[in-house]
């Protein structure tokens, strides 16, 4: 079958595959103690996956038009377009994290530079394009959320955590700084917008039960904003001194210990409470899907938050638990992964066009033998 045939069916959910693999690479790098090649050769796929998705994607777009608006018009589809920002993100991040071990200082930082402005470009607007087309154009109800809706609102939470990594290799003055309030400002554009999301997302839960099947492992993609969030508070106060004006720099550090350590006490609340809803719906027979990847970037967050939180209060046990969660990291992407090469031998998670209808009715005719076609 034609390849371009074959990608009609090619959404930007699949940008998160691109997502979970890019954290393992960089959230390794974050433990007190990791392995370089371990990290690097993780982040070396993320690129390579990243590579062959955008060119996949355009050619998506070169030849099914059609296609690609009916995902920016359907309200299940449309939220994924927020992976598409957060897996340059990650990518970029992850070249100075893990990948400059292999490619070098130089090369990272300007990969990361190059990937960090096209994704925070494309995490706001689809941050605002996507929200906009929910109110205006998709008609959806409160039986419809789920936390896929998250998406787009979390692109640039991821921004302000990896923009500071930026900041040293920036003029001394007014461009460090400029670079680091803006991290600040995107920090809380997606935290408030998050904040109004989760009680709706709560509600619908209560109000309506279990999610399907299928997507009760989106019920992981809470954790992103809290760890990211946890991350970027983190993050900031590392690089603050010096470039933000005092007191301002110290409380910057005051402050990433009096969020991060209620917000990673809520995420691991809900861990335990999408960890439980995930085996209630294996038992019930849920079966593998590209939602799977849910399970993979937003505990990364948390393995790079609770890592934050062990520089910043010395506190040994924040880093036992990133170690932790880096283990369950490392299985949920084995999984994801494992099951995604699957489901592409098998025809399953790409399905072939169907037929024309004149193919289909000539398939219907009957022979002289009375044998279908």
């Amino acid at each position: 079958m034609h390849l371009t045939a074959r990608l009609r069916h090619l959404g930007p959910n699949w940008y998160a595959a691109v997502m979970g693999t890019a954290i393992v690479g960089s959230a390794g790098a974050a433990l007190p103690s990791h392995v370089p090649w371990l990290c690097a050769a993780a982040w070396a796929l993320s690129l390579l996956l990243l590579l062959l998705l955008l060119a996949a994607r355009a050619l998506h777009h070169a030849h099914h038009r059609d296609q690609a608006r009916a995902h920016l018009l359907d309200p299940a589809t449309a939220p994924f377009y927020g992976c598409a920002a957060m897996a340059l993100l990650a990518v970029g991040g992850g070249a100075l994290s893990a990948g400059r071990y292999w490619i070098g200082t130089p090369a990272a930082v300007a990969l990361d530079a190059v990937l960090f402005t096209a994704g925070t470009a494309l995490g706001l607007a689809a941050a605002v394009a996507v929200p906009y087309l929910m109110v205006t154009r998709h008609r959806s109800g409160l039986a419809d959320a789920t936390p896929v809706w998250l998406l787009p609102l979390v692109a640039p939470m991821v921004s302000a955590a990896l923009g500071p990594a930026l900041v040293p290799y920036l003029p001394p003055g007014q461009s460090r700084e400029t670079l680091l309030l803006g991290c600040l400002a995107l920090f809380g554009l997606s935290l408030l917008a998050t904040l109004l999301m989760l009680p709706l997302l709560l509600a619908r839960l209560l109000l309506h039960g279990p999610l399907p099947l299928a997507l009760t492992p989106t019920l992981f993609l809470v954790l992103g904003p809290l760890g990211q969030s946890t991350t970027a508070t983190g993050a900031i106060a590392d690089l603050a001194p010096g470039v933000v004006p005092a007191p301002y720099d110290r409380g910057l550090a005051v402050f990433a210990v009096l969020y991060g350590v209620p917000v990673m006490g809520f995420a691991l609340l809900w861990l335990a409470f999408a960890a439980a809803q995930v085996v209630r719906a294996r038992r019930r027979g849920m079966r593998f899907a590209l939602t799977w990847w849910g399970l993979t970037f937003p505990v990364g967050t948390c393995v790079t938050g609770a890592a934050s939180l062990a520089r910043h209060t010395g506190l040994t046990v924040y880093a036992g638990l990133a170690v932790g969660l880096y283990a369950l990291l490392l299985m949920a992407w084995a999984a994801a992964a494992t099951g995604t090469v699957r489901g592409l031998l098998s025809g399953a998670l790409l399905p072939a066009p169907r037929p024309a209808r004149g193919a289909l009715r000539a398939a219907r005719v009957r022979t002289r033998s009375g044998a279908v076609r």
